[in-house]
């Protein structure tokens, strides 16, 4: 799949890093910090941070997931914001990540960290019918934890 990816400067006028996969195996592609100075972000707070990249998918039955980075999350507490961040395929703008400290001390972002992960989907788009009774299953209406811990 092809997908066009358009480079924004940033305040620095610096160019981005083109997103890329970090090894043969990645589902993910990288995606960089585009700020001119090191940002801090403190801990509880959020950010809304420019990685310099829009892109056009080339369909509306693709899409653009954004993720944390494992490493950031799981050693920082360095999180999106939103869960995770849907680019749609008719969205042309400069791609941003919000991202949010979940973890015990302030961090700095380096211009040009690698931030978050792009993965590309594809689309089902569904076609709702209301319906006044659903089929019966063995679960039923049993929600959060009614399948164990």
């Amino acid at each position: 799949m092809k997908v066009l990816v358009k480079r924004v400067s940033g305040a620095g006028g610096k160019m981005p890093e083109m997103p890329f996969y970090a090894s043969s195996g990645a589902a993910g592609m990288d995606l960089s910090a585009n700020i001119s100075a090191p940002l801090v972000l403190k801990k509880g707070a959020m950010a809304k941070i420019p990685t310099g990249i829009a892109i056009a998918l080339p369909s509306a039955e693709t899409v653009a997931y954004l993720y944390a980075r494992s490493g950031l999350g799981v050693k920082h507490g360095i999180c999106l914001s939103n869960g995770v961040g849907v680019v749609d395929s008719d969205y042309r703008g400069e791609i941003s990540v919000g991202l949010i400290n979940l973890g015990p001390e302030d961090y700095t972002i380096s211009p040009g960290e690698r931030i978050a992960q792009m993965v590309f989907a594809p689309v089902i788009r569904a076609e709702l019918e209301e319906a006044s009774k659903l089929p019966e299953t063995t679960r039923g209406e049993g929600g959060f934890g009614s399948t164990g811990r």
